[in-house]
């Protein structure tokens, strides 16, 4: 991983396609893949209030990307710096290494919500500060697999919905280009995991589930429906912020239960072999 990464570093200025430009009459996911489809409040709406809809889902998705990568750095960093001396050499650099990449994700991610004149959403209640205030007083371990959990669900969801021809190009030269790295940080997460797993003993095993578990029963609930949509929409939005009743029915509905279940497979497969699902 640290060979490719040198070997293949992502260049700003290069990575996609900028001077295309980024067609907003054009999809940036599939209809079917919108938070609202499958339900009467989709229904409800016209064809151009389904569109801008679509376009609000995936700012929020590239603002979650957004929260993330900007936190990561300073969290990993830190880590460094406390524990000097006590990681692993490949362990030390892969870390920088992944670090100085997710800068300049955010960078490219930021490039593009400018470009497409997408508004950025707020971090998903408690988030942001697991990433700044809670994680950095914990082990570094911890902090590997609590941020693999979220960037895992992000990257998961992001190739699931963007990489369909109905989808505008330069949206899915991004997320895919921005994969390349991500599949690195998710394999070196998971290995990281899965030795903690190996080595641990039974209380230290048993409490790293049940923070993984906490963190997984608010993140997939948060992922699949956000309210702040309703007021970034420029229409009366159909679910208001404050119905928590129906946002709670909107993140169970039959289709996005059918598509979470496909989508966050992978994880889903990985937890259940770590026996915390």
């Amino acid at each position: 991983m640290i060979s490719k990464s040198h070997a293949a570093p992502m260049d700003l200025n290069e990575v996609v396609q900028w001077q295309v430009g980024v067609d907003r009459q054009r999809a940036p996911k599939r209809m079917e893949d919108s938070w609202l489809y499958g339900t009467a409040q989709f229904e409800a709406l016209s064809d151009q209030q389904r569109h801008e809809v679509l376009w609000l889902e995936n700012a929020r998705d590239v603002s979650m990307f957004i929260t993330l990568e900007q936190t990561l750095p300073p969290l990993y960093v830190g880590y460094l710096n406390t524990y000097a001396g006590k990681l692993a050499p490949e362990v030390y650099e892969y870390l920088m290494i992944f670090s100085k990449e997710e800068i300049v994700h955010t960078l490219m991610f930021q490039r593009y919500m400018k470009m497409a004149n997408l508004p950025l959403f707020a971090p998903a209640d408690g988030l942001f500060e697991l990433l700044t205030q809670q994680l950095p007083k914990m082990h570094p371990v911890a902090g590997i697999i609590c941020t693999l959990l979220i960037e895992w669900v992000a990257e998961l969801s992001a190739m699931y919905v963007s990489q369909d021809e109905v989808v505008d190009p330069l949206t899915r030269e991004m997320f895919r280009a921005h994969h390349v790295d991500e599949a690195r940080h998710i394999a070196f997460a998971r290995w990281v995991g899965e030795s903690f797993f190996e080595q641990a003993t039974e209380e230290d095993a048993a409490k790293m589930r049940g923070l993984m578990r906490g963190l997984m029963a608010r993140l997939i609930p948060q992922f699949t429906y956000n309210p702040e949509i309703a007021v970034h929409a420029s229409f009366d939005f159909p679910v208001a912020v404050d119905d928590l009743e129906l946002i709670a029915q909107i993140r169970n509905s039959p289709a996005n239960l059918a598509k979470n279940e496909k989508c966050f497979a992978p994880i889903y497969s990985w937890l259940s072999k770590l026996e915390v699902m």
